[in-house]
């Protein structure tokens, strides 16, 4: 057990949690009607609490256990043998526990971005429940537990996939399932409203910016210089997005808006995110300037060629970051083309397939989709029972 490793990566698990709530809530909460902010809220922080516990249950077993090529098994089901003096690599192993907990909390938690101010509570949190546990539980035993992507004996690629973060385990699928769920609820009633808060959105954001530094520079899982390296791609990446994000907007429309900036940093962020490991800052310059402008288009593309309303651009951003993060990974030679793009297409068949047999399956008992009336007064109202601003109290 190192001491210096230790310290940095219970650091980093706050950080990590850190982008959930408050980061990401307030990122999301900005950008929806002031009639659904605290509906927005209530999702985030919900995940964060059930998958915290499910985690505990059986995900961390699943993702980390020693099983198979396909799952991990359940004998860590409740931390079964792990004691504070069990090590992971040359950390408590109780401690990449916690780290890996904040990923299984912030990945549902990205799709709550593509389906607010229209879904039911109920079906959110069985939904996310299962899925975490079917879907991205196995994933990340498939490429970080030693699975079928990670290039052991029972790999199905020789190299293995190299995603040092989460562009394929956290990203590609909470972007394809953020997609799925958008096409099944199908459009908000009035889908042009513009953020109700564009101030809280920025907070949001950099909040998320200041907790990515765990989310790559902690998946070093030790104090080096491989740790430093990562955060400073990241922050390269982030930077160089929000400019490219900017100058597009005002090449495009006249004037670069602080919603479309930060949105920027957030596809820069997601699209450094598996190649953090790997790369340098040159490299990430490139990332973040192509990622800027790409996902921006992306964003249009759903909306308007595909005519999916996945709200906040969940795929857009999240998704294909991700996923370009991946590729890139390939382009600079840093992986080999086969496990990077094999790895893509064996998770995206996956949580397709999973992500669809869920909807299907829970809507049966939830009601996945909220009266016409309910949406008109908001879900504060309707399903929590407050409201976020009492003006005249």
């Amino acid at each position: 057990m190192n001491g210096a490793d230790t310290a940095w990566i219970i650091v980093a698990t706050a950080l990590v949690l850190f982008m959930t709530l408050p980061g990401l809530a307030l990122f999301y909460g900005g950008l929806v009607r002031a009639r659904n902010v605290l509906s927005v809220f209530m999702q985030c922080f919900s995940i964060a609490c059930v998958m915290s516990i499910l985690w505990l249950v059986a995900g961390y077993s699943i993702a980390f256990g020693d099983g198979n090529a396909y799952w991990g098994g359940l004998d860590k089901s409740f931390l079964n043998g792990v004691t504070r003096d069990t090590v992971s690599g040359t950390i408590p192993e109780v401690l990449f526990f916690a780290f890996q907990m904040t990923f299984a909390i912030i990945t549902p938690a990205l799709i709550v971005g593509a389906y607010v101010e229209r879904i039911g509570y109920a079906f959110v949190m069985v939904f996310s429940s299962l899925w975490m546990l079917i879907c991205y539980a196995p994933v990340a035993h498939w490429i970080w537990g030693g699975g079928l992507l990670a290039g052991a004996e029972w790999s199905l690629f020789e190299d293995g996939v190299n995603d040092f973060a989460g562009g394929i385990v956290v990203h590609q699928t909470a972007g394809i399932a953020a997609l799925i769920i958008a096409f099944f609820l199908g459009p908000r009633r009035k889908a042009t409203t513009p953020p109700h808060n564009p101030g809280m959105v920025m907070i949001g954001a950099a909040m998320l910016w200041v907790g990515w530094f765990g989310f790559n520079g902690g998946s070093q899982l030790a104090a080096d210089g491989g740790a430093a390296m990562a955060i400073t791609v990241t922050h390269i990446s982030a930077a160089m997005a929000s400019i490219t994000w900017a100058a597009w907007e005002r090449f495009r429309f006249g004037k670069a808006s602080l919603v479309g900036m930060v949105t920027g940093t957030i596809a820069g962020l997601a699209s450094i995110t598996p190649a953090s490991g790997s790369v340098g800052p040159m490299e990430a310059m490139i990332i973040g300037a192509i990622a800027g402008i790409m996902c921006q288009e992306l964003c249009g593309l759903v909306k308007n060629v595909i005519k999916i309303d996945d709200t906040l651009d969940v795929f857009a951003v999240h998704g294909v970051g991700g996923i370009f993060g991946i590729i890139m990974l390939a382009v600079f030679g840093h992986a080999s083309w086969t496990a990077q793009l094999g790895g893509l297409a064996v998770v995206g068949i996956w949580t397709t397939v999973v992500t669809i047999g869920l909807v299907v399956l829970v809507k049966m008992v939830f009601p996945i989709r909220v009266s016409e009336e309910d949406e008109i007064t908001g879900l504060d109202l309707t399903s929590h029972g407050e409201r976020a601003y009492e003006l005249t109290s």
